[in-house]
């Protein structure tokens, strides 16, 4: 089934100059990249973004992290698009993804671990909604 998930681009990436490979992975995997941003986080919409997180001890340091340094939000489209993008990017743990991820090869540790990618259609979509407003994402 096709479907649009969303992904973001962290700052330790970006501070590694990385992203062109990123994008590349995705693509190489079939998935169209619909919609692109490079933006700053704000405090308050990290806050909405990682809302199931909000009670949780390392919530602050997540929050100070996603707002240190602009950040790649992405639209993403293709057949089975968010289990594909969860594949791509592997485990959460950098030092338990399999070699070829993402969080592999760019990740620094669980905090930091390179890309973000919805679990699901319905946080695709919230997820999405968040970051782009109607009329940014572009489906053929």
């Amino acid at each position: 089934m096709k479907e649009t998930t969303f992904a973001l681009i962290k700052p330790n990436v970006m501070k590694k100059n990385k992203v062109g490979s990123i994008i590349e992975k995705f693509q190489s995997a079939g998935l169209e990249v619909s919609g692109v941003k490079m933006i700053k986080v704000s405090s308050k919409l990290c806050e909405k973004f990682y809302q199931e997180h909000k009670y949780k001890p390392f919530f602050p340091e997540l929050v100070c992290f996603i707002s240190s340094a602009p950040v790649i939000v992405l639209a993403l489209t293709g057949l089975n698009a968010v289990s594909l993008v969860r594949e791509i990017m592997g485990d959460t743990d950098p030092k338990k993804a399999k070699p070829g991820t993402l969080r592999f090869e760019y990740g620094d540790s669980v905090g930091e671990n390179a890309v973000h990618g919805s679990d699901s259609l319905e946080s695709a979509k919230r997820e999405l909604d968040l970051f782009f407003l109607p009329g940014e994402i572009f489906i053929k």
